[in-house]
């Protein structure tokens, strides 16, 4: 949520970074709204002090002149009754769009429709040539007995899958090594609920404008998450904390759920675009500093980045358009691995910074050491997602012979062995 103040400071900045966005929303009529409020507040607060002085008058007085002053007591509570009904009627519209207010995107991100106007700031990694004819990861996946979408589909419909053998002892190598090398960098490893009320949902920006992509389970009031940035993110919601105890490196590994609403016809096939998936999620709650929190922007990237290098996937990082961009995100970079069967890039990291967004939906507070209270700054960033990650691994280290030799990295965790080979 942005800060009225600031609304009302510069409201074209506002407007202008809604187009940006390309979020719909009618700043003059929030301003409007506020001014309202602001108004009947102000007058309210003029009823409440004659009234008090009023009151003290009052017994005082005796006969036609009492009489007088109850009856302009009366007519001051009727018209304070009108106001507070007034407001009642004002103050949730209000509410309602001020959830919708996007914040304005940082100078350095760029113009754009969408994501083929992302722009590209550096590539790591070289993409390998293959001197046989390569197979995609289903294909692979099915003649090493990895993967089995056929089943996945026939129990739970569309971009459903199940990973069989090899397939899930690589997922869960994948995971577990992402996880220990956060643990290594000093975030603190959290276990997840995956069902978080509305007030979270809100409060992370998911709500409005993510209902359609999100299993909601309306019987008990609670939504499936699609990523963890929703309970760690919340987790401290409605506190405050003291600023010794920032900055907050969390991370966590948990299932994720997308409904995939409006994905019709787009990457039906393989791994790539599914309702269920499992990923390490990192969040940084800090300060509320600008400059620290671009530090930290690039903490979270180079982690990311420092996982994918240790299993030599060549990858890229894209600073992301305007248009590309979530309502609270101030700056985003993606991170595009490279996948053979798709000829391209995909993406595989988001890290996104919010400065204040999430953490004032939130109520998300710090006190400073003078004594001032601040609302934190976040960041999130994928770690690791899988089974997309699955795709360049399987598809960059497949050999001539149909077998995949195991990243250095992963090894330890699939008992140390080089390759995944077909079973006799």
């Amino acid at each position: 949520m942005i800060d009225i103040k600031l609304v009302r400071e510069n409201p074209q900045l506002f407007k202008d970074g809604a187009k940006a966005k390309r979020f719909d929303v009618d700043i003059d009529r929030l301003l409007a709204l506020d001014s309202k409020i602001l108004g009947a507040k102000q007058i309210l607060q003029d009823i409440a002090t004659e009234k008090n002085r009023i009151g003290k008058e009052i017994p005082k007085m005796q006969g036609d002149e009492k009489q007088k002053v109850l009856a302009e007591m009366a007519k001051l509570k009727e018209k304070e009754a009108a106001l507070n009904d007034e407001l009642k009627t004002i103050q949730p519209a209000f509410d309602a769009l001020m959830l919708e207010v996007p914040h304005p995107p940082a100078p350095e991100v760029p113009l754009g429709m969408d994501d083929t106007q992302n722009v590209e700031l550096y590539k790591k990694g070289e993409v390998r040539k293959f001197d046989f004819e390569p197979k995609d990861h289903i294909q692979l996946g099915l003649s090493l007995g990895m993967i089995d979408v056929e089943r996945g589909v026939k129990l739970a419909g569309a971009r459903n899958y199940f990973l069989t053998g090899d397939g899930a002892i690589l997922h869960r190598a994948v995971m577990n090594f992402a996880m220990d090398f956060m643990i290594s960098r000093g975030y603190t490893p959290m276990m997840v609920p995956l069902l978080m009320r509305n007030e979270a949902m809100r409060g992370t920006g998911y709500f409005p404008g993510s209902e359609e992509q999100t299993y909601q389970m309306e019987r008990d009031e609670l939504n499936l998450v699609g990523t963890a940035e929703v309970p760690l993110t919340a987790y401290h919601m409605g506190e405050l904390l003291s600023e010794k105890q920032l900055p907050i490196k969390i991370v966590a590994m948990s299932s994720c759920f997308r409904r995939e609403a409006g994905a019709a016809g787009k990457d039906t096939y393989g791994l790539y675009r599914i309702h269920q998936f499992d990923k390490v999620e990192q969040v940084i709650i800090g300060e509320n500093d600008e400059e620290k929190s671009r530090q930290y922007h690039q903490e979270i990237l180079s982690n990311s980045e420092a996982v994918l290098q240790a299993m030599e996937l060549p990858y890229r990082v894209v600073n992301v358009c305007t248009g590309d961009l979530g309502r609270g995100q101030v700056q985003k970079f993606d991170i595009e691995t490279w996948m053979p069967s798709r000829k391209s890039y995909g993406e595989t990291h988001s890290a996104s910074r919010f400065y204040e967004f999430q953490a004032r939906r939130l109520n998300l507070r710090y006190k400073t050491e003078q004594k001032k209270n601040l609302f934190c700054h976040t960041l999130n960033n994928t770690v690791i997602a899988s089974p997309r990650v699955l795709i360049p691994i399987m598809e960059l280290y497949q050999n001539a012979d149909g077998s995949i030799t195991i990243p250095k990295v992963l090894r330890p965790y699939m008992g140390n062995r080089e390759r995944i080979e077909p079973k006799v």
